[in-house]
């Protein structure tokens, strides 16, 4: 499953702080939590993006919702907030049923995200991943993405209305060698 949390940040004077914070310190205690696989960041391209997309986006594989109904979750990596709860905005967090682990984002790529059907990331050339979601907000009920290579980056150019292009801020965290399998 992927487990999708967005959000963004209303404070530019602590901005730079809390990034480090969460792509320093709570994913690596996110990717130690039994049941969580892979991890990692990404920020919204800002060209185009409505401001109702939030800016951040993490992307992680895990298990199931048992995962983050436990104790050890709660422990390391929920609700830790509390130093930047107030500039946090637009959170978001959503369980995906999918076929696959969350793609792995390089330096110089791109992942595509559209809640609107996989067709346009198809006309583009890709091969979306379906993800459906599951619990939590629920909301948009499917999504759709994709990693735009740094050889397909000329694609960006014209991409279709309502697709969503994040970077990486981080690499991909990985917990086990068995990701290809089901998640």
């Amino acid at each position: 499953m992927i487990y999708t949390v967005e959000c963004s940040y209303a404070d530019a004077q602590t901005e730079t702080e809390w990034n480090d914070f969460y792509s320093l310190q709570k994913l690596p205690a996110l990717i130690s939590v039994s049941g969580f696989h892979t991890s990692q960041r990404f920020k919204v391209l800002a060209a185009g993006t409505p401001a109702s997309v939030p800016v951040y986006l993490a992307l992680h594989t895990i298990n199931d919702l048992s995962v983050l109904t436990g104790d050890e979750y709660r422990e390391k990596g929920g609700g830790n907030f509390a130093r930047w709860q107030q500039h946090i905005t637009n959170w978001h967090r959503n369980l995906y049923a999918c076929v696959q682990a969350a793609p792995a984002v390089q330096a110089g790529e791109l992942l595509l995200v559209s809640p609107h059907g996989p067709e346009a990331l198809q006309h583009m050339g890709l091969s979306p991943l379906a993800m459906d979601a599951v619990a939590l907000k629920g909301f948009p009920p499917q999504r759709w993405m994709a990693k735009l290579t740094v050889e397909q980056r000329h694609a960006m150019a014209a991409l279709p209305p309502g697709i969503h292009a994040y970077e990486a801020m981080t690499e991909q965290l990985r917990k086990t060698a068995c990701l290809q399998s089901a998640c």
